[in-house]
C-alpha cells in the first residue's frame, strides 16, 4: 500500500508532466503569430512551462532538498 507522501509524489510528477506537456503544445501551435500581445502569452507559457519543469524536479527528490533528507 503506497503511503500518503508517495501518492502525492505521484500525483505531482503527474500533474507537472500534463501542465508542461500542455503548455509545450500550446507554445508550439502559438509560436508563428505576431502581435505583442501574442509575444506577452509567449512568455507567459514559457514560464508556465519553466515552472512545471521545477516543479518536477522538486516532485522527483532533485530540488529543493538542501538541507537533507526529507
Amino acid at each position: 500500500m503506497m503511503d500518503i507522501v508517495r501518492l502525492e509524489r505521484v500525483v505531482a510528477v503527474v500533474g507537472a508532466i500534463v501542465v508542461a506537456a500542455a503548455a509545450l503544445v500550446a507554445l508550439k501551435n502559438d509560436w508563428k503569430t505576431p502581435g505583442l500581445e501574442n509575444q506577452v502569452f509567449k512568455v507567459m507559457l514559457g514560464l508556465l512551462a519553466l515552472g512545471a519543469v521545477l516543479a518536477l524536479f522538486a516532485a522527483i527528490g532533485v530540488l529543493g532538498n538542501f538541507g537533507g533528507k526529507a
